[in-house]
C-alpha cells in the first residue's frame, strides 16, 4: 500500500458624492454596483449602464466588473468569506510539515511554525484593509492593486505571473493530487486486487475522471454562488487534517521513532535542508491571492465597509486553519519523528506505511474520498480566477458579457488544459519549492510594501518601520529558498517522468 500510495502522489472608505471607477483596459480596480445577476446582451448592458447611473447618482460606472464571475455577484457575507477561506487555506502542503520538524527540531520547529503564522496572517490583515481606498475605489483582484500600487509594467512583471500561477498551478497540482487519491482510493478499496481489479483505471484516467468532475462542479456562474461547494470542502479538510493527527496519535509511536535532525554530508546541506524545511513551513500557509476576491463578494455600503465582516471571517477561518494545522505538525512528528516520507502525500504516506496493516480499509478509503471531495471544492475556488481572467479579456473586447455557452466553453477549455499539463508534467509538485520560493513575495512581502505605498505612513514610523522590514525580509527569504530548491534539484535530480503519472 505504501508503495502505492508514493506512485499516486509523485502539491474604506466610502465617497458619497462620487463612485470612481477606472477602465478595465487601464488594467484598474473599479467600483461598480451590487447586482445579484448580470445582463445577457449588448442591448442590456447599456440598459444597466443607464440604469446604474440614475440609481447612483450620476459618476462615470464601468459595467465590465459587474459580468465577470468574481465580482458580477456581490451579496456574500461573514460566513460565505469564512467558508471561501476556509477552503482556499487548508491544502495537502500542509502535510509535509512534519518533515520541516524533522529538520529544525521541536523548538526552532514550532517557532518557525508560529511566526509564519502570524506573518501571514498580517499580510492578509494588510490585504483586507487595502480592498477599499479612501476614494471608494474597490479593488477586487491582487492583480489590480498590484498594478495600482507599483504601476502598469513593474505591478504585472511582479504579479501576473505568479497570481495566474498560484491559481492554474494549483489547479494542475489539485488535479495531480486528487487523480492520484482516486487510484489510492480504487487500490484500497480492491484490497490490492483481491476482491476487484484494482488496475481498472489507470493514474491518467485517474485524472481525467477526477477533471471531468471538476468542469461539472465548474458550471456555477460565480464565486459567491460557490458557499456551498466551499462549505463542504472546509468540513472535508477539517475532517481528514483531523483523522489524519488523531490516527497518528491514537496508533502510538514506533520503538525506533527519531526526533535527531538527519545526518547531512556537508555544512551547505544542513543549510540546504534548513532552507527548504523553512519553504515548507512558510508554503504550507496559501490563499493571498484570492484573499481580495474573496472579499470582492461582499456588499459595501456608506456605513458598512467590507473590511469588519471580511476580518472577522478572516480570524474565524484561521482560527480552525491553525487548529488543523499545528496538530498536524505536532502529532505528525511525535508519531513518526523524522522518518515521515518528504514526498508528496507525507502524512498520508506514513500512515499507510506504519499502520496500513492494523487501520480498516473504510477508514482509509474515507480519508482518501474527504481528500478528494476537497480538491474539487478548492479547484472551484482558485479555477475561478482564471475563468475570471478568461472572460474580461472577451469582454474587453466585445464589449458585452459573455453568453451562457461560452462560459461553459471557456471552463472546459480550461479542464482540459489543466489535464494536460499534469498528464505531460505529473512532477509538478518536485518543482513546488521551486516556484514556491518564487511566488512567495505576493504572500509575505508585497502587501507590506502595497500598504507603504497606497496608506503612506509617517517615514520611520512603526508601521513604516514594520512593513518595510517584514517587506525586506519577504523578498530575501524567497531569493534564498529558491537558491536551495535550486540546489536541492541539482544534487538529488528530478525524476522528470513527461507523460508518465
Amino acid at each position: 500500500m505504501a508503495a502505492a500510495m508514493e506512485e499516486g502522489f509523485g502539491e474604506a472608505n466610502w465617497s458619497t458624492d462620487k463612485v470612481h471607477s477606472l477602465s478595465r483596459r487601464s488594467e484598474s480596480a473599479q467600483v461598480i454596483p451590487i447586482t445579484t445577476s448580470n445582463p445577457t446582451s449588448e442591448e442590456d448592458g447599456a440598459d444597466y449602464i443607464a440604469s446604474s447611473a440614475a440609481d447612483w447618482g450620476g459618476g462615470e460606472l464601468n459595467p465590465q466588473d459587474a459580468w465577470l464571475p468574481l465580482t458580477e455577484s456581490r451579496n456574500g457575507n461573514t460566513i460565505s468569506a469564512t467558508f471561501h477561506l476556509l477552503c482556499s487555506g487548508i491544502g495537502i502542503q500542509a502535510l509535509l510539515l512534519p518533515v520541516a520538524l524533522a529538520t529544525l527540531g521541536w523548538a526552532w520547529g514550532i517557532i518557525c511554525l508560529s511566526l509564519a503564522f502570524s506573518w501571514q496572517l498580517y499580510t492578509i490583515w494588510l490585504l483586507v484593509h487595502l480592498h477599499e481606498s479612501d476614494s471608494g475605489t474597490r479593488y477586487s483582484r491582487y492583480l489590480d492593486l498590484a498594478m495600482t500600487t507599483f504601476g502598469q509594467k513593474l505591478g504585472k512583471f511582479s504579479s501576473l505571473v505568479p497570481v495566474m500561477y498560484l491559481s492554474a498551478g494549483t489547479c494542475v497540482q489539485l488535479i495531480i493530487i486528487g487523480g492520484g487519491t482516486l487510484k489510492l482510493f480504487i487500490t484500497t478499496v480492491c484490497k490490492d486486487g483481491a476482491t476487484c481489479d484494482a488496475k481498472s483505471l489507470t493514474t491518467v484516467e485517474c485524472f481525467l475522471v477526477f477533471m471531468i468532475m471538476a468542469v461539472v462542479v465548474a458550471q456555477f456562474p460565480n464565486l459567491n454562488s460557490l458557499v456551498w461547494v466551499s462549505l463542504i470542502g472546509s468540513i472535508t479538510a477539517i475532517a481528514y487534517c483531523t483523522m489524519i493527527w488523531a490516527l497518528s496519535i491514537g496508533k502510538g509511536r514506533s520503538s525506533d521513532i527519531s526526533y535527531d535532525p538527519p545526518e547531512m554530508e556537508s555544512n551547505m546541506d544542513r543549510f540546504g535542508g534548513i532552507l527548504n524545511s523553512l519553504g515548507i513551513i512558510v508554503l504550507a500557509f496559501r490563499g493571498h491571492n484570492v484573499i481580495l476576491e474573496i472579499q470582492g463578494t461582499l456588499p459595501l455600503s456608506p456605513k458598512h465597509p467590507t473590511h469588519k465582516p471580511m476580518w472577522r471571517g478572516v480570524a474565524i477561518s484561521y482560527l480552525l486553519i491553525a487548529m488543523c494545522l499545528f496538530p498536524l505538525a505536532i502529532a505528525g512528528f511525535w508519531a513518526y519523528g523524522n522518518k515521515v516520507p518528504s514526498s508528496n502525500g507525507g502524512l498520508l504516506i506514513a500512515i499507510s506505511k506504519f499502520h496500513g496493516h492494523d487501520t480498516p480499509r473504510i477508514v482509509l478509503g474515507l480519508m482518501f474520498i474527504l481528500v478528494i471531495i476537497n480538491c474539487l471544492s478548492t479547484f472551484q475556488i482558485y479555477g475561478m480566477v482564471i475563468f475570471d481572467k478568461l472572460e474580461s479579456n472577451y469582454t474587453s473586447k466585445k464589449k458585452k458579457p459573455c453568453a451562457r455557452w461560452l462560459r461553459m466553453a471557456f471552463r472546459v477549455f480550461f479542464g482540459g488544459m489543466t489535464f494536460f499539463v499534469a498528464v505531460a508534467v505529473p512532477f509538478l509538485g518536485s518543482l513546488a519549492p521551486l516556484i514556491g520560493g518564487l511566488t512567495l513575495p505576493l504572500a509575505y512581502a508585497y502587501p507590506c510594501f502595497m500598504w507603504i505605498a497606497i496608506k503612506k505612513p509617517k517615514p520611520k514610523g512603526v508601521m513604516w518601520c514594520a512593513n518595510m522590514g517584514l517587506g525586506c525580509l519577504g523578498l530575501v527569504l524567497s531569493a534564498l529558498l529558491v537558491v536551495a530548491a535550486a540546489w536541492n534539484l541539482a544534487s538529488e535530480g528530478l525524476h522528470a517522468n513527461f507523460f508518465k503519472p
